[in-house]
């Protein structure tokens, strides 16, 4: 599935930084790390290389994501926070906006994930093949055309939150890949990272990190 990838002008906004980490609020509509081609090649951790020259990569939000997202400044600081993510210590909060009333004030699901090969990058549920993800989910208000709900992944599954809410028959409005009609029919996707919960590699120290949903 191809696609034209036209990056957002609008710059990165600085959360936190100092001789170890980075974090900043990425807008939506930048991919996180290049992509294949010249023509994606601007991105956000290329955008960061300008101010911070050793900058260097943890994880990833989706193109479409807004949000927080951490960079390690030195290779210590990557292994400790690499560690971190793949022991499951960082904690994740996003909020989204999702088509139609959730009846339930809060929820969990547990759907095992893989790549959909034929409709790549999709992502698809599939019990016996697909690795483990386990979402937690929090209604925030909800109308009847919409819910807005905080979402806590316990996993870090390509498309998890996307595919979870699609799943539950709530796909996250303006999703061009899991939504569909009056659904998809939005400005963006709306979803972002709002908090992001890690301990400091150097001080061990727990900091929570936060950025304002853009709407």
């Amino acid at each position: 599935m191809s696609f034209v990838y036209a990056p957002t002008p609008e710059q990165p906004r600085l959360i936190h930084d100092d001789d170890q980490i980075l974090v900043v609020d990425k807008p939506a509509g930048l991919l996180s790390v290049p992509g294949r081609g010249e023509d994606r090649a601007d991105c956000l951790i290329a955008r960061l290389r300008a101010a911070f020259p050793t900058v260097l990569l943890v994880h990833r939000l989706d193109l479409d994501t807004s949000g927080v997202m951490v960079f390690a400044l030195t290779p210590h600081a990557q292994r400790h926070l690499n560690q971190q993510f793949e022991r499951r210590q960082v904690k994740k909060s996003y909020v989204a906006r999702v088509h139609g009333r959730m009846d339930r004030p809060t929820g969990t699901v547990e759907a095992a994930l893989i790549v959909d090969w034929p409709n790549r990058p999709r992502q698809m549920i599939d019990p016996e093949n697909g690795r483990p993800a386990r979402t937690d989910w929090r209604v925030i208000r909800a109308s009847d055309d919409e819910t807005r709900v905080r979402l806590f992944p316990l996993t870090g599954r390509s498309h998890q939150l996307r595919v979870h809410m699609q799943s539950l028959g709530h796909p996250i409005l303006g999703d061009p890949l899991y939504a569909s009609g009056a659904a998809a029919d939005h400005p963006r996707l709306m979803l972002h990272a709002e908090t992001l919960r890690l301990r400091h590699p150097d001080s061990n120290v727990t900091m929570t990190f936060s950025a304002p949903v853009p709407f």
